[in-house]
């Protein structure tokens, strides 16, 4: 199934439509990508990827509503769901991951390739595609070899531990398949100098380390060169992490190479983590059900008619999208593929328009339950909750300025025909007053710790569901599967990416990177002043944020930098902030934002149209950050008032 959908608009311009799949908005950064259509051969296979994932993801949800449903109703807790719960998860992550490799929608950094010539692109694609093949082997293996070592041992609840890696092992193998063929689709010129160099890098180290082992480059400049060559040779950014730490194990020698599949499981293996899968597929069935473009359509209906009040609506959908889906690219797929096409009916700049909704959707990074306070919660050990109040106000500061924005420099224009096709108010309404309701479920349940975020998370998606079947009628058994499917590989892909992260993380960990980088954090505001370490800190999160996807970025970072923060007396929670917002801007910055490239796609509007606009609202967003974090009770006065 194709998740792209090219329609035209009112005016008969292309536009692109990622409905209901956000995921090929990043997956075809390349410009001129083309949907991809799986061979015969692994046809079967992507079906077979596709079921297991959204099956382990459907009963993964039945699982967690049970299990609280038990303990509420009936005081009978569920002492294995837990773990039933974090496998099906790891599972589902694997399998989503192999499908979404299946249709070439990994995320890479394509900028810097692409602006190669012809044959050095080609080049380059066919030794990434051949590195794929070789890292997703080479897990597949020791995962499985893994399983096979862990036969016979059981977990805290006393189910089996093999259960756990046997069906990540699977998502691996179809993952290695997948590979396969797509190295196999190239000609077998561009093959044969894949592979003729990769032997030639393997048998230089090795007769290096035989001739000159004195002068030999430590494991940990090679791990780095790994890093920065294929992160900006366009390797996929899981694969990037993954290939690093590989080297790493490979070149120092008294590692098992069982340990990166080890790390990789561990990266994922967490009950907290189980809230993106299920968030992301409220997300999926928002737009499904109908609720989202009812959202859209009545902020028009109030504000629409005003001057700049397209750009309000923008601005505005984003804020109650994000509080619903927490998917960052699925409220930009949401909002984008129903607004954009909206500016061009009413003549209004779609550059401008694009611009807008990549800063809304860095404005909405702080608005619960987005996935990256979920993510820094984790791996930085804060408190979710706490993230999720100290968020509200530091995304109302930045709405606020993007909506004075959005009025001064905007103009009253009519709307060419209507963005959704209704005839009365009732549907609209109703759909509104269904979405507030999620909204404040979600609210409720942390402001007075009814559900941990993935209980939340679960019963989100169960109101999701019944709203469609019940409320619009609108969710068939059809649409809920296909819901299913690409919430599995949407929450794959960032997971992957997470687990890959870890494994990365733990070389780092062995070569003491992370002390290393606190000892000089302290001291560089011992020596330069709190002041400096944040712009320090700011500064390094738009940058690895741009080349990095935003969870690779606050998984390697986060942990690095809030224990300093805390250690010099910064608020957690208010670092924690203002680290979020910086890997948003970066994550949406020109030339290589995989953010921007993505609302580039969703809108069919060219980089270049973007550049001065965006540049124009980021910097408004830089102001707030700075503002955020030199005035520590916008983000920590919510957060104490509510006990956190």
């Amino acid at each position: 199934m194709s998740a792209i959908d090219y329609t035209t608009d009112g005016a008969g311009a292309a536009a692109l439509s990622l409905s209901p799949s956000d995921a090929a908005a990043l997956a075809v950064v390349a410009q001129g990508a083309t949907a991809f259509v799986p061979h015969r051969i692994t046809r079967p296979l992507l079906v077979v990827s596709d079921t297991a994932a959204a099956l382990m993801l459907g009963v993964d949800l039945v699982v967690v509503i049970g299990c609280v449903l038990a303990r509420s109703l009936f005081n009978a807790p569920v002492e294995w769901a837990d773990d039933v719960a974090r496998g099906l998860m790891v599972g589902s992550s694997f399998f989503g991951a192999a499908s979404a490799m299946a249709r070439h929608e990994s995320l890479g950094i394509a900028y810097f390739v692409d602006r190669l010539p012809r044959d050095w692109r080609e080049a380059f694609d066919a030794v990434g595609a051949l590195l794929v093949l070789m890292m997703s082997a080479y897990v597949a293996f020791y995962t499985l070899d893994l399983a096979w070592m862990t036969t016979g041992q059981t977990t805290g609840a006393g189910l089996p531990l093999e259960w756990t890696f046997y069906p990540m092992g699977g998502g691996m193998v179809c993952m290695a398949a997948f590979a396969g063929e797509t190295m196999l689709r190239r000609p077998i010129r561009r093959i044969l100098e894949a592979v003729a160099v990769v032997a030639i890098i393997v048998c230089a180290y090795i007769a290096w380390g035989v001739l000159s082992p004195d002068t030999l480059p430590t494991p940990s400049a090679l791990m780095l060169a790994a890093l920065v060559v294929t992160l900006f040779g366009g390797l996929p950014i899981g694969f990037v992490l993954v290939l690093a730490a590989l080297v790493y194990v490979q070149t120092e020698g008294s590692l098992p190479g069982v340990i990166v599949a080890q790390q990789m499981a561990r990266g994922i293996d967490s009950f907290v983590m189980l809230a993106i899968p299920f968030f992301i597929l409220v997300g999926y069935l928002m737009e499904a059900n109908g609720m989202s473009i009812r959202l859209i359509e009545m902020l028009r209906r109030l504000v629409g008619g005003m001057r700049g009040g397209l750009n309000m609506v923008m601005v505005l959908s984003m804020v109650l999208f994000s509080g619903i889906s927490g998917s960052k690219m699925a409220d930009v797929a949401a909002v984008g593929s129903v607004l954009v096409p909206a500016a061009r009916r009413s003549r209004q700049n779609p550059g401008n328009a694009v611009a807008l909704l990549a800063a809304s959707a860095v404005m909405a990074e702080t608005i619960p339950p987005c996935i990256n306070l979920i993510i820094l919660g984790f791996v930085a050990n804060l408190s979710i909750g706490g993230l999720f109040m100290a968020g509200f106000l530091p995304a109302a500061l930045m709405a606020s300025c993007l909506l004075i924005a959005s009025i001064a420099f905007g103009t009253k224009a009519g709307i060419v025909g209507e963005v959704a096709a209704f005839s009365g108010k009732r549907g609209i309404w109703a759909g509104t007053i269904v979405s507030l309701g999620l909204i404040m479920m979600i609210f409720i349940g942390f402001k007075f710790g009814f559900a941990t975020a993935t209980e939340i998370s679960a019963f989100a998606g169960l109101y999701a569901i019944l709203a469609g079947v019940l409320v619009f009628h609108e969710l068939s058994m059809r649409d809920l599967a296909h819901c299913l499917v690409q919430a599995a590989s949407r929450s794959g892909l960032v997971l992957f990416i997470c687990a890959a992260a870890q494994s990365l993380s733990f070389t780092l960990t062995i070569q003491q990177i992370p002390h290393a980088l606190g000892l000089f954090m302290v001291h560089l505001s011992q020596t330069a002043g709190i002041g400096t370490f944040l712009l320090v800190s700011i500064a390094i999160l738009i940058i690895m944020g741009s080349v990095l996807e935003g969870a690779a970025a606050l998984i390697l970072f986060g942990p690095l930098l809030v224990p300093v923060a805390a250690q010099i007396g910064i608020d957690p929670l208010q670092f924690g902030i203002v680290l979020v917002i910086s890997m948003g801007i970066g994550l949406f910055a020109p030339p290589i934002g995989l953010g921007l490239l993505g609302a580039c796609l969703i809108g069919n509007v060219p980089l270049e149209q973007t550049i001065k606009p965006i540049f124009c609202y980021l910097g408004l967003l830089l102001i707030c950050v700075f503002v955020i974090a030199f005035f520590p009770a916008i983000s920590t006065t919510l957060p104490r008032a509510f006990g956190y």
